[in-house]
């Protein structure tokens, strides 16, 4: 298996093409995040990846704390704590980044 899959990125190391995705870019992108991908890590990234195939943009984070609350009966306030423990960094800077969205020019980040 490759384990340096060429794809281009932006400066950022954002997707410059979503179509690009695949899940060995996505546990590439996590590693370059120091995160390693389990089961909770996949279904959020699996739901951001539906979204983007059904709208062809990236859920805004609102929309993946609607996940959260549906899929695990979290409230809201425990939904959105839980997604930025998974990913500290941020929204925008990883779970969109490992999810092969572009990088969102401008927009609310939660």
């Amino acid at each position: 298996m490759d384990t340096d899959t060429q794809v281009a990125r932006d400066i950022e190391g954002y997707l410059v093409d979503p179509e690009d995705w695949d899940e060995q870019v996505a546990t590439e992108l996590a590693a370059g995040e120091s995160l390693l991908l389990t089961e909770e890590y996949w279904a959020i990234i699996n739901f951001m990846r539906a979204y983007w195939m059904e709208n062809k943009v990236a859920p805004d984070v609102r929309h993946v704390v609607g996940f959260l609350v549906e899929k695990d009966g979290y409230d809201k306030k425990i939904a959105k704590q839980h997604l930025f423990k998974l990913f500290p960094y941020g929204y925008v800077k990883q779970a969109c980044k490992i999810a092969g969205m572009q990088r969102p020019r401008a927009w609310s980040t939660g």
